[in-house]
């Protein structure tokens, strides 16, 4: 507990200070607004001390643990559909997740719902999260498989509603936060381990990077469904 809120206050507590430096300088608050400020700032340093705490001790742990049973069982249709399913709940326990969600229903007055688009983009991130899955498994080209979902970008933004596209991109981006990386990551760390024993620990990563097209992928296609 003691190390994460030494790397909690590392990180944040130096932006804070010249926060209210600039605002005391350049742009006076009421002292309300300051005050109200610096404990939201205390009160996130906490959350997020708590939060790295149970991250190194839960969800890592649990994630490599998934990763193993994955390649211990052997079968390609346990690891696709846990991967699938892994994907799906993590995309939606993500907080960016559903702050996107919400702004976009009501950017759009409600024309599409926050289950709509929370279901849409966790099945995107389920979806790809499997093909990262197969890559590490077989050892397939990150960089291939990479050109080839960029090229299917490139071509979707053809077909969707331009509306969509900074959606979209957004929705890759959301996908990328403090749940699902470290979980990510912890699985793959735990997949090749047991592949590869040790050795090959670089084939673990790029599977986020092929995650996240996933969503972009998916809320073009509910672009185009809307177009």
């Amino acid at each position: 507990m003691k190390k994460s809120f030494q790397e909690v206050i590392i990180a944040i507590l130096p932006m804070t200070v010249l926060i209210v430096i600039l605002t005391l300088i350049y742009a006076p608050l009421p002292k309300d607004d300051l005050i109200t400020f610096i404990v939201g700032a205390a009160v996130m340093m906490v959350g997020m001390a708590l939060f790295l705490f149970g991250a190194d001790y839960s969800m890592l742990r649990v994630g490599s643990l998934v990763g193993e049973y994955m390649i211990k069982k052997r079968s390609l249709a346990i690891m696709l559909s846990l991967g699938f399913a892994i994907g799906i709940g993590i995309t939606i326990a993500e907080p960016s997740v559903q702050v996107l969600a919400t702004q976009v229903r009501d950017i759009s007055e409600g024309a599409i719902t926050k289950f709509v688009l929370i279901g849409v983009v966790s099945v995107g991130t389920g979806i790809f999260l499997a093909f990262a899955l197969l890559r590490t498994v077989f050892r397939l080209s990150y960089y291939k498989m990479m050109l080839i979902g960029y090229v299917l970008v490139f071509a979707m933004s053809f077909f969707t509603s331009p509306e969509f596209m900074p959606i979209a991109f957004d929705a890759g981006g959301v996908t990328t936060g403090p749940v699902t990386v470290p979980f990510i990551l912890a699985l793959a760390s735990g997949v090749t381990s047991m592949i590869h024993q040790g050795k090959g620990d670089s084939d673990s990563f790029g599977m986020v990077g092929v995650s996240s097209l996933g969503p972009v992928l998916a809320v073009m296609i509910l672009g185009v469904i809307f177009k």
